[in-house]
């Protein structure tokens, strides 16, 4: 397999349209008729409302990202400026992405059977892809060909397997190897990301820093990263005297999620900040916004951040965050934030209902039971998410507090 047979996998020009059709001779290896197979998958993917849905399938499948964002009709979110980290390695599942596998076998993966879809999954097994890797990937094939056998582009769906029999059944799971983040060390992020440099522009080191604190508080209420990209600042707004997020989750199904305290100050303090700098004529006050639906984490220039911009924001606060994160730095990512949110509000003896409602596990039968209509702020558990943040302050300076003193 070489990188130019699968090149039209790799890019999309920004400027294509909504349609997904490419716009040049490329061929698609195996297809005869590539811009049928793109209308398909377009169809597909525009049943989803949410944008990082879109996204995610598109990556897992080996399709580009950019698809998924002109199927939406959204502008790609804007590219970072300025000096970047060398870009990720490739791991060793890229080339096992299912369209790039079946590129590979010259397959058109419209005439895929259950004997190949088995297949590509004993190539993932031997490339080490963990078991919860190898059932979200069938996962989205099935809804896939799914969708295919429902508008009749396909005969049946071949990714509809006995789970059981390959040990990918939903009661089959690993252990979670997300790393398991203390209150303490939260904080210990929080601080680091106000302190964090800025080497490409001295001057807009507040605007940054104060990003950074936003983006990390963000992510102490239990958020997945693509909800935090898709947040515009109308999604902040007062209801029933409590400031509250509106928050696009999994489904297209939206949900309240109330500030703590300290999320709603680092979203202030950034919004005032990147008022400023920006010449606002009408600055953000405390617990408001303005701007409509422009994002409400944004870049230098307030385009959309990308996932990746936000995790590599993440990694770099980690880098910095001194010795609470020893050992774990380098296993810091937007998801480990997701999973301390939900083990230190257990720890905290919040309700396991509430806590499965503010992070959104439709998973959860009782989740299901939690509408908009039940949802308090005394049936959440972010206050006391923050508060175990605040005593792990307390306690950080009482140690580093020289004997002998008050």
């Amino acid at each position: 397999m070489t990188a130019d047979a699968l090149a039209v996998l790799e890019s999309l020009p920004r400027e294509a349209p909504p349609d997904v059709r490419a716009t040049g001779p490329e061929e698609w290896p195996g297809v005869a008729d590539p811009d049928g197979l793109r209308a398909q998958l377009a169809d597909w993917l525009g049943q989803y409302a949410n944008a990082g849905t879109r996204r995610t399938y598109a990556y897992a499948l080996g399709l580009p990202v950019e698809w998924a964002d002109a199927v939406g009709g959204r502008e790609p979110a804007e590219p970072t400026t300025g000096p970047r980290p060398p870009a990720a390695t490739r791991g060793p599942l890229h080339a096992l992405a299912w369209f790039r596998w079946c590129a590979a076998g010259t397959l058109d993966p419209r005439e895929a059977s259950a004997a190949h879809v088995k297949a590509w999954l004993h190539a993932l097994d031997a490339a080490g892809a963990r078991r919860r890797t190898r059932q979200r990937m069938l996962a989205t094939l099935s809804a896939l060909y799914g969708h295919l056998a429902e508008t009749g582009v396909v005969a049946a769906n071949p990714a509809a397997l006995n789970r059981s029999r390959l040990g990918l059944s939903s009661s089959a799971r690993d252990a979670s190897p997300t790393v398991r983040l203390t209150a303490a060390q939260l904080r210990a992020l929080l601080d680091a990301a106000a302190r964090l440099p800025s080497a490409r522009s001295p001057a807009l080191a507040r605007l940054y820093a104060t990003r950074a604190v936003a983006v990390v508080a963000l992510l102490t209420l239990g958020l997945r990263i693509s909800e935090v990209t898709g947040l515009d600042r109308d999604s902040l707004y007062r209801t029933g005297g409590e400031d509250v997020l509106r928050v696009l989750g999994k489904g297209g199904l939206h949900r309240e999620v109330y500030l703590t305290d300290l999320a709603r100050d680092a979203l202030t303090e950034y919004l005032v900040e990147r008022d400023r700098v920006g010449q606002s004529a009408v600055p953000a006050p405390r617990g408001q916004t303005a701007g409509g639906a422009a994002p409400l984490i944004a870049t230098r220039t307030g385009g959309r951040c990308s996932r990746f911009d936000l995790y590599t924001l993440l990694r770099r606060i980690a880098a910095t965050a001194g010795p609470a994160l020893d050992g774990a730095a380098d296993h810091v990512h937007p998801h480990a934030l997701r999973h301390a949110y939900v083990t230190i509000a257990l720890e905290q003896d919040a309700r396991i209902q509430h806590v499965q409602a503010d992070v959104g596990h439709a998973t959860i039968a009782t989740t299901q039971h939690y509408d908009r209509g039940r949802r308090t702020r005394a049936s959440t558990a972010a206050d006391l998410v923050a508060r175990a943040i605040e005593v792990a302050t307390e306690e950080a300076h009482d140690n580093a507090r020289p004997p002998g003193r008050p």
